[in-house]
């Protein structure tokens, strides 16, 4: 605990906490108050796309928070955000909210988000000691994991309770304490970029887009592109469910349920990481782990909105969700193990890429399909598509026999491409 009497920590961590409780909480409430003001899946499959958008540039976040003064950048963001959550109550009192004014906000908020976090966590190596690093991170980690679970479920109750409106009024007052807890922050000062370096901002994007094109052509080589295909495509109906969540827990008894599967959700996914090193799946061929766990996720996934009774729906969804949080933390272990860590970032950033475009895509395409068909039906249908992606691993033999991740070291993805991995390492 020694680490909270660092002051600079302390300001940053309790900081950190009021940005995620407010940032959850917002992200339920905007979901809710956009199905309840447009009554129908399409706003929120809107709602989903514009929001899930400006996640692409975080991508490219990273050089503007370079050179960026932490400290005003935190405090800035944070007093902004506070004024933009402000909005929605005044417009309410006023009698002039509609769908529209939340679909605008509801990006912008988004997009200072892309800045707030990797600023904090760029910043950490200066506020504390190296051998303190580890730990740090894991508060953060802990913190942020368990915050996304309760406020899931509190945040429906807050919104039967006090209104969508007034948890956004409880956000602005979040961010504008955050923003008086940052500003007791003492970062050291950024030494000055020399010339070659202040030039990297111009040359960033050109530089960035070949370094992207040769990651995605290590992720879709001949060993593991038909397994990408297939985690492309769960995501995309992965987005869709989660559009159509607030709709189907209208259905089912009101946004009491939408907190509770979002908890469901958060839940499954964090017990699936935490399980992960126990279950010892190193021992099995990387194709069959993946097929088998979707395949389990896409039943589970189909049969709980069917089920008679609301508590198994809630309990059959977060277990749906299990499997993905287990293989997230496998697939990361075999790009590490495979890929030469000279070319890690580029291939994480090709990975982030590659599967984010296919959110924001799901997410329009469920809210319209749920205006067609429900969304009941669009759930099923997400997982079927799931169940049908894990057998078509299992059926086809290139993926089911991928090798045993504990025997996939740097040969397994690049053998066949040392020439253009030796080229692109002279740019």
């Amino acid at each position: 605990m020694k680490l909270f009497l660092n002051r600079n920590f302390a300001c940053m961590f309790f900081g950190r906490i009021l940005t995620n409780v407010g940032d959850s909480l917002y992200a339920v409430a905007a979901m809710w108050f956009v199905y309840d003001l447009g009554g129908s899946t399409f706003y929120t499959g809107l709602a989903g796309f514009l929001t899930i958008l400006p996640r692409m540039i975080q991508l490219l976040a990273g050089p503007i928070i370079d050179r960026l003064p932490i400290r005003k950048l935190l405090i800035t963001t944070q007093l902004t955000q506070a004024l933009l959550l402000l909005i929605i109550p005044v417009a309410s009192y006023y009698g002039f909210l509609t769908v529209t004014l939340v679909l605008i906000i509801s990006p912008i908020l988004t997009t200072l988000n892309m800045f707030v976090y990797p600023a904090q966590m760029a910043a950490l190596p200066s506020l504390v000691e190296n051998d303190d690093l580890t730990k740090a991170n894991s508060y953060f980690t802990v913190a942020y994991q368990g915050i996304e679970i309760g406020c899931n479920a509190i945040a429906g109750v807050l919104i039967v309770a006090i209104g969508a409106v007034s948890i956004y009024v409880l956000d602005s007052v979040m961010f504008l304490i955050g923003a008086i807890l940052f500003s007791f922050l003492r970062v050291p000062a950024a030494p000055k970029k020399t010339n070659t370096e202040s030039k990297s901002l111009q040359t960033f994007i050109r530089t960035y887009a070949s370094e992207l094109k040769e990651g995605v052509s290590v992720l879709f080589n001949k060993t593991l592109s038909k397994l990408l295909i297939g985690v492309i495509g769960i995501n995309l109906v992965g987005g869709a469910t989660f559009v159509v969540l607030p709709a189907f827990s209208d259905y089912k008894g009101g946004v009491e349920i939408y907190g509770f599967l979002l908890m469901a959700q958060a839940a499954g996914s964090l017990t699936g990481a935490l399980l992960t090193p126990y279950l010892k799946l190193e021992r099995f061929g990387l194709g069959k782990v993946y097929a088998y766990a979707f395949m389990v996720s896409g039943v589970l996934w189909s049969v709980a909105i069917f089920s008679p009774w609301t508590w198994l729906v809630v309990t059959l969804y977060g277990l749906a969700w299990l499997p993905g949080g287990i293989t997230n933390i496998l697939i990361n272990t075999v790009l590490q193990k495979g890929i030469p860590k000279k070319l890690l970032g580029r291939v994480f950033s090709a990975a982030y890429s590659v599967s984010g475009i296919a959110l924001p895509l799901g997410s329009m395409a469920g809210g319209v399909l749920g205006v067609y068909i429900g969304s009941q039906y669009v759930i099923a249908l997400s997982g079927i598509i799931v169940l049908f992606v894990g057998l078509g691993w299992l059926i086809d033999k290139q993926t089911r026999n991928l090798p045993k991740i504990n025997e996939i070291n740097e040969s397994t993805f690049i053998k066949d491409e040392p020439k253009q991995m030796i080229l692109s390492e002279t740019v």
